[in-house]
């Protein structure tokens, strides 16, 4: 386990394989950073990304290929492992957006941030890191 760690949600997934900058971001700290993924948000970008791509007019098989290449990089977080935390997630997210607790969870079972442009999180009382500002946390 990396000194750091931090909560990746399935739309910061997705932005790694539409664009380079969250896919080299990854890439660079990948040695240096646990980059944890609750199994749901994986599902979810699965599910998303032909959509996204399809109103594109692109073929999706390359980015979920690249994906599935992407995902060894990541510590992929069952859901029996942060479940422990859901009540506490959901109390925190009922105002906002429920169905995003299991990410909220995981970043409490590793007490670390959340990389995320969602402002649903905003208010929850997790820190948050957005694409624009997460260099501050991964070189610090």
């Amino acid at each position: 386990m990396s000194l750091k760690s931090i909560v990746l949600d399935a739309n910061t997934l997705i932005r790694s394989v539409l664009g380079e900058t969250v896919r080299n971001i990854i890439i660079q700290y990948q040695e240096k950073i646990d980059f944890f993924v609750p199994d749901v948000c994986l599902i979810d970008a699965v599910k998303y990304i032909p959509q996204i791509f399809e109103k594109r007019n692109m073929p999706s098989e390359p980015a979920i290929a690249l994906l599935e290449k992407l995902k060894a990089l990541f510590n992929i977080v069952d859901k029996e492992i942060y479940k422990q935390y859901s009540h506490d997630a959901k109390e925190r997210m009922k105002a906002r957006d429920i169905n995003d607790w299991p990410i909220v969870a995981t970043a409490l079972t590793f007490s670390c941030p959340i990389w995320t442009e969602d402002k649903d999180f905003f208010g929850s009382g997790m820190p948050t890191w957005t694409t624009d500002r997460i260099h501050i946390f991964l070189q610090q």
